[in-house]
């Protein structure tokens, strides 16, 4: 069982690249070779392209930590800010609250319109406020909430030419 669960790890890590292996030399196996033998060498095989997956991580983990590095040193870090004496504290609120500044205000926006509260909008402010709403969940909250929104908004803008 714990054989199974190796193969099934070392599977995992290196994306099936050992199995895969296995599987493409297994015919060629000596028939002279027991099956305790060509269990060995597949365990071997699995093994070897497992530490090689593991260590292509680390390398990958190591590059992506460097660009981290990179970037801090170029474009400075939120620890930066604080040593600038009356503007650093300020920075450092106005870069924390604007999340939540732009979120609310495009809800409120959002909630106005399609409550029928500000009526007559042009096609321009129309374009716009859908301008405003992709950038603000695009740039502020990342790709899951456009994937969220999107289908609700194909809905809407599917029924709105429908009715047009």
């Amino acid at each position: 069982m714990s054989d199974n669960f190796f193969t099934k790890a070392i599977g995992f890590v290196s994306g099936g690249f050992g199995s895969t292996v296995v599987e493409a030399v297994k015919d060629y196996f000596p028939p002279s070779m027991s099956e305790q033998e060509k269990a060995e060498l597949s365990y071997r095989i699995q093994a070897a392209t497992g530490q090689q997956a593991l260590q292509m991580q680390e390398l990958n983990n190591e590059a992506q930590a460097e660009f981290n590095r990179r970037i801090a040193e170029l474009e400075g870090t939120a620890k930066d800010l604080k040593s600038i004496p009356l503007l650093g504290p300020i920075m450092l609120f106005l870069r924390g609250c604007q999340r939540p500044v732009w979120g609310y205000s495009t809800l409120y926006i959002d909630f106005k319109v399609f409550s029928g509260a500000w009526v007559g909008l042009t096609n321009t402010q129309e374009s716009a406020l859908w301008i405003i709403n992709f950038l603000v969940l695009a740039f502020l909250f990342g790709e899951r909430a456009m994937k969220n929104v999107t289908p609700l908004i194909e809905r809407i803008i599917k029924t709105k030419l429908g009715k047009a």
